[in-house]
């Protein structure tokens, strides 16, 4: 079997040693350059063909983000970035998802033996996952869709789950929703840092209210909740209101949030009344929630293969039975709506 061949891309010394250390300790990785700018990476790139890069956002000559920009319009290949992130770079690490990457994993802090450990075993999984994912090439002016106009008289909650490569799915899926949607409740794996920041993002482009879900929050028609980094997001009762609970308890699926949590929290609020989708991600996580759904009467709709990044989540869920229809990406929004009117 061929190994996946990686070119690492970091103005740092330090940084491409200690990602090709760890990349080469693996059997089925090589890395088969560095570059310690975009410049260099280009030219690496022509001679080298590498399946996968990895890539720094602050970088001299040009920014990773322009690097990249340039790097799916011309030669679309999987892109993980490696990062410092913070809240504050957070924007840059959402752009570089729009634009075509892949994954993205956060430079470790603290140098001790078991924060290296587990950066090391999460970068390996995200190099493997994107030498398989399938990469688009960006285009500067994407088509907008146009909104669907359905009566408001909606009987059903919407529930998303997604992980890699659903931030911009998620936008995609939402961009044509009118702003008398149902309640959405997404829980999407991200780190803390950028929960916020992806809110506030969505809220800016779409006619629906985006919130970061908050403790206590009052579950309304024509608003979307997302759950926050490092909390899981479940349903709880206020008097006659439906509101968010923020928990905090042990992670699921290796996941805080976790998709199963949030759809088992929405069955016991809202019965058989939701419309759950599952769209793209790596792993399982979700399929057993989903599973209890459908059998309880939920509706529910995986994205397909084709239109995913990573065929993980929505095909798991797919395996096991619980899922209602499979459908392109762009074919969602409709059918979840009409759904969410059905009794």
């Amino acid at each position: 079997m061929s190994k996946i061949r990686v070119l690492i891309i970091d103005d740092s010394a330090l940084i491409r040693q200690m990602l090709t250390e760890i990349l080469n300790s693996r059997d089925d990785i090589e890395v088969v350059g560095t570059a310690e700018d975009p410049l260099v990476a280009r030219e690496k790139i022509k001679q080298l063909s590498p399946d996968v890069l990895t890539l720094d956002i602050e970088m001299p000559k040009m920014t990773g983000l322009q690097f990249l920009k340039n790097l799916m319009r011309l030669r679309p290949m999987p892109v993980v970035m490696v990062s410092t992130l913070t809240e504050r770079g957070a924007p840059e690490t959402l752009e570089a998802l729009e634009l075509g990457a892949v994954d993205y994993i956060c430079k470790p802090k603290a140098k001790t033996e078991t924060k290296l450990r587990v950066f090391s075993d999460e970068l390996v999984d995200k190099v493997r996952m994107a030498s398989t994912a399938r990469v688009q090439a960006f285009q500067q002016s994407k088509s907008t869709h146009s909104t669907i106009t359905i009566s408001g008289d909606y009987k059903r909650v919407i529930a998303i789950g997604s992980s890699t490569g659903g931030t911009e799915a998620i936008k995609v899926l939402l961009s044509s929703l009118p702003s008398n949607s149902p309640p959405i409740l997404i829980t999407q794996h991200i780190p803390k840092v950028f929960s916020k920041s992806f809110a506030e993002r969505l809220d800016r482009a779409l006619p629906m209210n985006v919130f970061e879900a908050q403790e206590g929050m009052i579950i309304r028609p024509g608003c979307v909740y997302i759950a926050p980094g490092d909390f899981h997001l479940t349903i709880g009762i206020s008097g006659s209101k439906k509101v968010c609970r923020i928990i905090q308890t042990e992670k699921v699926n290796r996941h805080r949030p976790a998709v199963d949590v949030m759809f088992n929290s929405i069955l016991e609020s809202y019965g058989s009344k939701v419309v759950a989708v599952m769209l793209t991600g790596m792993g399982a996580d979700g399929t057993n929630g989903m599973l209890k759904l459908k059998h309880a009467g939920a509706i529910t709709y995986a994205q397909d293969e084709a239109t995913s990044v990573v065929w993980g989540m929505p095909q798991a869920a797919f395996n096991a039975g619980a899922i209602d229809e499979v459908l392109p990406l762009q074919d969602i929004a409709e059918k979840m709506l009409k759904s969410a009117q059905k009794k």
